[in-house]
C-alpha cells in the first residue's frame, strides 16, 4: 500500500500534499469529521492525520488509489451498514476503504464516528483487550541478505527493535507481487536498518 509521501507535522501541510489522487477525499473527509465532532483534535502521527478525544479516535491514510478511515476502537462500534472493510490482524482497528465522494453512506459514516467519539469520552468503558497476534514470518529473501557481513549492522538494528516494528519491516518488505517493488523495498529497509531507523522513519528527511 502506497501512502502519503509527505513528512510534515502539520495538518494543514499533510492535506497541501496528499497524493494527487487521495487529496480531495482527504480534504472533504476531513472537513466532515470536524463538522461533526468540532470538539476533536487534529494531529500528524506516523504520517497519518489523526482526530483524538482522550485518545487517538478515528485517522486518514492518503494512499495511492484510496483512503483509509482507521477507527482504533472499531471492533467494539456497531456497523450495521458494513462501512468497515475488514479486520486489522487481531487488534482492534478496523478500516473503511474509500475509493471515491459518490456513494459513501455519510449518515452512517457520521453515525459511526459518533459512536467512536462517544466510547472514547465514556471512561467507565475501558478499551477491548489487545489480542496478541503470531508472529509475522520472515522472508527468505530478507534473512538472507541480513546473514550478509555487509548488513551486520542492520541485522543488530532489526533485532534490537521491538516486535511490533520488526513487524511492520516484515508486513511491509512482503505485502507487495512485483519483484521491483520488492527489491526497491528490501533496499530501503537495509538502509534503514543501518542507520537505526524505524519502518515510518525509513527515508531520512
Amino acid at each position: 500500500m502506497d501512502c502519503n509521501p509527505a513528512r510534515t507535522k502539520t495538518p494543514g501541510a499533510w492535506l497541501e500534499t496528499c497524493l494527487d489522487f487521495s487529496q480531495p477525499l482527504t480534504e472533504q473527509l476531513n472537513e466532515r469529521i470536524l463538522t461533526w465532532e468540532p470538539d476533536l483534535l487534529v494531529s500528524v502521527k506516523w504520517n497519518n492525520l489523526y482526530f483524538s478525544g482522550r485518545k487517538l479516535v478515528v485517522g486518514l491514510a492518503a494512499c495511492r488509489q484510496h483512503v483509509a478511515m482507521i477507527f482504533f476502537r472499531g471492533t467494539e462500534l456497531p456497523d450495521p451498514a458494513k462501512l468497515f472493510y475488514g479486520g486489522e490482524g487481531k487488534t482492534n482497528i478496523r478500516s473503511i476503504r474509500i475509493t471515491t465522494r459518490n456513494g459513501l453512506n455519510l449518515a452512517a459514516l457520521r453515525a459511526l464516528l459518533h459512536a467512536a467519539v462517544e466510547l472514547d469520552a465514556d471512561v467507565m468503558v475501558p478499551p477491548a483487550p489487545k489480542v496478541k497476534r503470531p508472529p509475522w514470518p520472515v522472508p527468505a529473501f530478507f534473512k538472507q541478505a541480513l546473514a550478509g557481513k555487509r548488513h551486520r549492522a542492520a541485522a543488530e538494528n532489526f533485532r534490537a527493535l521491538s516486535p511490533s516494528c520488526q513487524r511492520e519491516y516484515l508486513v511491509w518488505l512482503t505485502m507487495t507481487k512485483r519483484p521491483a517493488t520488492r527489491a526497491r523495498r528490501l533496499q530501503e529497509t537495509l538502509a534503514a536498518l543501518t542507520s537505526g531507523r524505524k519502518l515510518a522513519q525509513r527515508k531520512p528527511a
